[in-house]
């Protein structure tokens, strides 16, 4: 199975937005089949939707597409809970992951691409993405942090694997700004639908 690996997280309870964002209409689908079509288009080998609110519904809304999905009993604990239960989904064998907040329908195939392609160059464990000194999404990391991220703890964040590991850790600049673009609010959502109109 190895190869490397998506872990988009469609777990959360979309609090503030007040309705299941990840089912919001996002240029011509959903935002979640949005994000998974640009994973689907990147050079990346597979896919894992870690789900946790409204599974049911959006299990159904994936049944079609080429991913595997986990639930996450704990999602209420928050975004790290959602990546510990990616990672113990993944094979024993996978090289390295992916992260991808499933409310960040904006990264591209292209920005995925450099990611990986600055994985493969230079050798570092852990690629950050970065858009005008702001660290973004995917968040790459390779699989010899399996345990590391499986210890930190649920009060902590991701944040603090690469505060720990510094030195191997890779920014990678791009000009997009998608990867900084999430959606936490309806009021955020109808500002970008209402700029691509």
């Amino acid at each position: 199975m190895g190869g490397l690996w998506n872990i988009i997280l469609a777990a959360g309870e979309s609090k503030r937005m007040g309705f299941p964002k990840m089912l919001l209409p996002f240029n011509g689908s959903t935002m979640i089949e949005n994000v998974i079509n640009n994973v689907t288009l990147s050079e990346t080998d597979f896919t894992l939707v870690v789900l946790g609110a409204n599974s049911e519904i959006i299990t159904d809304l994936l049944k079609e597409l080429p991913v595997k999905c986990c639930y996450n009993d704990k999602y209420k604990d928050g975004m790290l809970s959602s990546v510990k239960c990616g990672f113990r989904n993944l094979p024993s064998d996978f090289e390295a992951v992916l992260i991808f907040p499933g409310d960040q329908p904006l990264i591209t195939p292209g920005v995925i691409n450099k990611v990986i392609a600055a994985y493969r160059l230079s050798g570092k464990g852990i690629i950050i993405p970065v858009h005008d000194n702001k660290r973004g999404h995917p968040l790459l990391i390779d699989s010899k942090y399996r345990t590391e991220v499986e210890n930190i703890d649920i009060s902590d964040s991701l944040r603090s694997l690469s505060s720990r590991f510094s030195g191997d850790v890779l920014e990678v600049e791009t000009d997009d700004a998608g990867i900084l673009k999430d959606f936490d609010t309806y009021e955020e959502y109808l500002n970008e639908i209402n700029q691509k109109k």
